[in-house]
């Protein structure tokens, strides 16, 4: 059975489903477009500039990790009727497969408009893109902006009201930004140790040198010698805070702040929401996150 046919018995398989369920879950009945986001910092933004123009859902259940995204057949058809899918390409390889198979024509990338950067790569030889855009809040609302543009041409009836709800989103996001760039002006300590990769966006626009612990990936697991490195590093640069992260194991981070003498605090990379987010949305964790930012890298 080849690609193609694989995918048209998923999808009719999984129509029968949607019959069976109703309207609800991703890609069911609403007024206005229908949007579907790859995961929760895109979910949040189309949320907000879509308005109540927008009927939006994400792909990634609350609490589940976005890198390991799998898709049920359900989620397939959601993609596929989706007047707009909203993703970043590379993150969520899964999604990847289902919108070349899929939702090549109602896919919008935001990848360009985050501005992605490559980082050097410490674990894997290369130098990989960073997706972790959403960390720095001035690159969201660039994203918001962008995404005001394509709901438009979907619907030019809109235009206003998505200008102006994305205006609205900026003006969160700059006010966000000067309370992050203020709170973190003054800290004695500037490298940020963390579980994995995921803080590079957030480090170079506050001031701080990232050093992860695993690579992009949570999955990317260091060697010993890897490890040894990291906690020699934590002492001579004086940390004494080793970040752990929400929906990540935290065993290897906490054993190179035991092996350095460090203690760990708990900073979210708002890939989804869970019970033990600190915070109900993206402006509530970021400021969560700082709060937790000042303290660990001793911040006046």
């Amino acid at each position: 059975m080849n690609r193609l046919t694989r995918s048209a018995v998923v999808v009719a398989a999984a129509l029968l489903l949607a019959g069976c369920g109703g309207a609800g879950g991703p890609g069911g009945s609403g007024a206005g477009l229908t949007v579907v986001a790859g995961f929760y910092p895109l979910e949040w933004a189309a949320e907000r500039v879509g308005g109540d123009r927008a009927s939006v859902s994400s792909l990634t259940p609350p609490g589940a990790e976005a890198h390991d995204l799998e898709l049920t057949p359900r989620d397939v058809v959601a993609v596929a009727r989706s007047d707009l899918l909203v993703y970043l390409a590379g993150f969520q390889p899964a999604l990847d497969q289902a919108t070349d198979d899929e939702a090549a024509d109602s896919a919008w990338d935001v990848g360009s408009a985050a501005g992605l950067i490559r980082t050097p790569g410490q674990h894997t030889g290369d130098d990989p893109v960073d997706p972790h855009f959403w960390l720095d809040p001035t690159r969201l609302a660039t994203v918001g902006d962008a995404l005001a543009g394509r709901l438009t041409e979907l619907d030019p009836d809109g235009a206003a009201t998505y200008e102006q709800n994305a205006a609205a989103l900026r003006a969160d996001l700059e006010a966000l930004d000067g309370e992050m760039r203020a709170g973190l002006a003054n800290c004695a300590v500037d490298t940020l140790v963390t579980s994995h990769e995921a803080f590079g966006y957030l480090a170079d626009r506050y001031g701080f040198d990232m050093v992860g612990i695993s690579g992009l990936s949570p999955s990317q697991e260091p060697d010993p010698e890897q490890l040894a490195r990291i906690a020699t590093l934590v002492r001579e640069k004086g940390v004494t805070t080793v970040y752990t992260e929400t929906l990540v194991d935290p065993a290897v981070a906490e054993t190179v702040a035991a092996e350095a003498g460090a203690r760990t605090a708990v900073l979210d990379p708002i890939e989804a929401l869970s019970d033990s987010s600190p915070g109900d949305d993206y402006l509530s964790v970021m400021r969560a996150n700082l709060a937790t930012l000042q303290e660990g890298q001793s911040c006046s």
